[in-house]
This record gives C-alpha cells, sequence and structure tokens, in this order.
C-alpha cells in the first residue's frame, strides 16, 4: 500500500460528515533538506506533516517522526481558497499559515491538482 493510501485510510475518519477528500500529501518542515548531508544533527529538527485538501478546507495534521505516513493529531485548519504553489525542483517550499514545508518532488503533483482545482481568483498562501 502506497503513502497516499495509508494517509487516506487515517485520515477520512477524522474528516467532517459529508466532506470529500480530495488530495493528499506529506510535507517537512525544519531546516532546508538541501542541507542535510552537512550533518546528521539536522535530521532531528526536521517535523513531519500530512496535507489533506478537502472540498471545503485543507487540514493538516502531525505525523510521526518514524513513520510520516503515521497520522497522529491536527495541527491547522486552513481555508480551502489557500493556494499552495507553484512548485517546483526535488523539494519545493511552501508558506502555509506562517510556517515553511518542504514538499518533496513526488507529492508535487498532489499539490499542482489542489491548485488546479481552486477558481483562478483565489489568493496566494502567506
Amino acid at each position: 500500500m502506497n503513502i497516499r493510501n495509508k494517509l487516506r485510510q487515517q485520515i477520512e475518519p477524522r474528516l467532517e460528515p459529508g466532506e470529500t477528500l480530495q488530495q493528499v500529501f506529506t510535507a517537512q518542515t525544519g531546516p532546508s533538506p538541501y542541507w542535510l548531508f552537512l550533518t546528521y544533527l539536522v535530521f532531528f529538527r526536521i517535523r513531519y506533516w500530512a496535507f489533506a485538501v478537502t472540498d471545503r478546507r485543507i487540514v493538516v495534521f502531525r505525523t510521526s517522526f518514524w513513520r510520516p505516513s503515521n497520522v497522529e493529531e491536527l495541527a491547522a485548519t486552513l481555508p480551502r481558497e489557500t493556494r499552495f504553489g507553484p512548485v517546483s525542483g526535488l523539494w519545493a517550499g511552501i508558506e502555509m499559515g506562517g510556517t515553511h514545508y518542504w514538499v518533496h518532488r513526488r507529492f508535487q503533483k498532489d499539490v499542482e491538482e489542489a491548485d488546479a482545482a481552486l477558481p483562478t481568483s483565489a489568493a496566494p498562501a502567506g
């Protein structure tokens, strides 16, 4: 089972009745992933997050440090009108609710699909 399916299984029961899950992806906070090679100590400052994009809102969950596919608790809720992108590169940086997240290329298509489902008048995140 891939990480998206694991996230969906854990997140769907936590949504409001009638809420439809559109996209899920993981992200991390902490130092830039591009600098991880410098020291292993940076590794312990990383925190993992799961984003659930629904038809009503964006929900951010804290996930396990050792298993990023294991959703632990609700961390934030943002309006669905929030735009993530544009995203590109191996690690794309996105700013959401005053926090800088890093999204790996593996999940950037999910971010782009979430943005594409928005009306063109939606404002950038920040």
